[in-house]
Formats: structure tokens, sequence, C-alpha cells
């Protein structure tokens, strides 16, 4: 029994970094097709398709500035375990890169480095800027706190 639930625990680890994975690439290129989230910069463009007055923009502003603080304390429990989840994932990464490295010639190693170096710095940046524009368990700004 105790084996049993060793193996679920493996595939819940492996479904949850499979889904992750799964997440990060289509947010890379999402992003990469639209450039960098900026805050309000959808909400902008909803305010002046309808118009709103200054007195329905802070409304908004403040409604969703609630739901931010909502989704903040939804995932602060959590926010560890996504800590370790992210760290797991980012070991199991770097490990299937060494491994794929050993089938390249030592050109396509150089190359594949570089790709490699570029795909962590965008996920460290998209990772900071969810965290910067208040993602879940983060601390970042409010409105207009860019």
């Amino acid at each position: 029994m105790m084996q049993r639930s060793k193996w679920y625990a493996l595939l819940f680890l492996i479904g949850a970094f499979v889904a992750g994975a799964a997440v990060g690439v289509a947010g890379d290129r999402t992003l990469e097709h639209r450039g960098p989230p900026r805050r309000g910069g959808g909400l902008d463009r909803m305010a002046r398709e309808l118009d709103l007055t200054a007195a329905q923009r802070a409304a908004f502003d403040s409604i969703l500035e609630n739901r931010r603080t909502q989704m903040r304390q939804i995932f602060a429990p959590i926010r560890p375990q996504l800590d370790s989840l992210t760290a797991l994932s980012d070991k199991m990464r770097d490990s299937t890169h060494e491994q794929l490295k050993r089938v390249l010639t030592p050109e396509q190693q150089v190359k594949f480095d570089k790709m490699h170096e570029e795909a962590k710095k965008r996920a460290a940046d998209a990772r900071r800027r969810f965290d910067m524009n208040g993602g879940p368990g983060s601390h970042g700004p409010g409105p207009g706190k860019r």
C-alpha cells in the first residue's frame, strides 16, 4: 500500500512538472508575441473603449486591487510548495539539458548552451514580472506602482 502511495506521489510530481513546463512554454510564447505584460494595459484599453469616468476607473482599480490582494492571500499558504516545485523543475530542466548536450557536437553544444541560458533568462524574467505584478503569493505593487 505504501509503495502505491509513493507511485501516486511520483506521478503527481511528474504531472505537476509537465503542467508547469506547458504553462511556462505557453506563457513564454505569448510574451514573445505580445511583449512584456504591462500593469493596467488591458484595463487602460477597456477604460477607453467603455469611456469610463474618473470615478468609474477609480472603482475598477479598487476592485481589481482587492482581487489581487485576495489572490495573494489564497496562494500564500502554498507559495513555499510552488517555490519548491519551481526549484525542482529548474533542476530537472538543467539535468535534461546536460543529457541532451551529450548527444551534440562541440559546436552544437555551444549553440545549445546559449539557447538554454536565454530560455532560463526569459523564464526568470517572466517569474519576476509575475511576482512584481501581484502574482500568487507575491507582494507586488498595487495599481499605478509599476
